[in-house]
């Protein structure tokens, strides 16, 4: 593997994406059960959600989440500042602003993918943030929008970026379609272009480049490190997240632990539990993060059900735990898992 790029933060080897509705703080506390070192990802955060609205919401996380970074949309040098400002105060451990979102949504509000189209508007948002904060700013972005698929154009955006005090660069290997397909489309339909991204890092190898998009193997990752800086994964982190538990060995040099999918689902438990006494959480709210977790193993199916049946809500996590690894009863008809539990009780 090469030598990552001076200055890069060292997590950056190996990251899980910000995706929204997913990586919220329950989700990073889980991801870090299983790897210590991989750099975890908030949602995107709006500026608007921060400068009026409840701060605290948005921006607490667990302390067991480090290293953390904070991913931000917004347009407005001043307002992601103040954000970013608000971002190291919380103890954040990097400040990502979002170029890459296509979203119509996002859009509207003037930010992620189409800010690709103004690289002097970025460049003076990273510069604002970077005059306001110690942490590193950080960039995520697309190798083009719409129809344009010229490597002029993620140069040149790169360039003048970095010439505003970005030193790391987040590519997500795919044009962003900011018409006529939705975001999930948009993760599919435009084709990867690796290429364009092991070009960026021959033209600009005093910065950090990490790639992101399509990589679902251990394979793919080694394969990634021997010509950048890092690499991010996304939606496969989140539905096989078993394999997050392999990452420390295999990309981080430490040691193998006993780690065994019992004893994460364990500590998940206590999590829940933890969660509703300080701040009234329902634990399927935690719970849908961890559906993945027996990904392909006998039984895995019925284990989801369980953990996914919201008429067990008013149930302790520890006895949701106990139904899910009990011995499927056997029940004429359709029961429920409920009414199964009560008939067995």
């Amino acid at each position: 593997m090469l030598p990552m790029t001076p200055g890069a933060f060292p997590s950056h080897r190996l990251s899980v994406a910000p995706m929204m509705d997913w990586t919220d703080r329950h989700c990073r506390y889980f991801h870090r059960l299983l790897s210590r070192h991989a750099l975890l990802y908030t949602e995107m955060v709006t500026t608007g959600a921060l400068v009026h609205g409840d701060v605290a919401r948005h921006l607490r996380f667990n302390a067991e989440e480090h290293p953390v970074a904070l991913q931000l949309g917004g347009s407005e040098p001043a307002d992601l500042a103040h954000c970013a400002r608000l971002g190291q105060q919380w103890g954040y451990d990097e400040i990502n602003i979002n170029c890459g979102c296509p979203s119509e949504r996002v859009q509207r509000g003037a930010f992620g993918a189409c800010l690709m189209a103004e690289p002097q508007l970025v460049a003076d948002c990273v510069k604002a943030m970077v005059d306001v904060v110690d942490v590193p700013v950080t960039v995520k972005h697309r190798i083009g929008i719409d129809k344009t698929e010229s490597y002029e154009f993620v140069r040149d955006f790169v360039g003048r970026v970095s010439e505003a005090g970005c030193t790391t660069f987040i590519v997500h290997a795919r044009n962003a379609w900011l018409k006529g397909l939705s975001p999930k489309e948009n993760r599919e339909v435009p084709p990867l272009r690796y290429e364009l991204v092991y070009r960026l890092k021959r033209e600009f190898p005093q910065l950090a480049i990490v790639i992101n998009g399509g990589i679902t193997t251990g394979g793919q990752v080694a394969g990634e490190l021997e010509q950048l800086d890092g690499v991010m994964v996304g939606r496969e982190a989140y539905h096989n997240p078993w394999w997050l538990a392999s990452w420390d060995a295999d990309f981080f040099a430490d040691a193998p632990r006993d780690l065994t999918r019992e004893s994460v689902e364990e500590q998940m438990v206590a999590y829940m539990a933890r969660e509703a006494e300080a701040h009234g959480t329902p634990w399927p709210t935690i719970a849908r993060h961890m559906l993945g977790l027996r990904h392909g193993l006998a039984g895995s199916r019925r284990w989801r059900q369980v953990w996914s049946d919201h008429k067990l809500k008013s149930w302790h996590p520890r006895d949701v735990m106990a139904l899910a690894h009990a011995q499927p009863p056997l029940i004429e008809g359709g029961a429920s898992l409920l009414q199964a539990a009560m008939v067995h009780a």
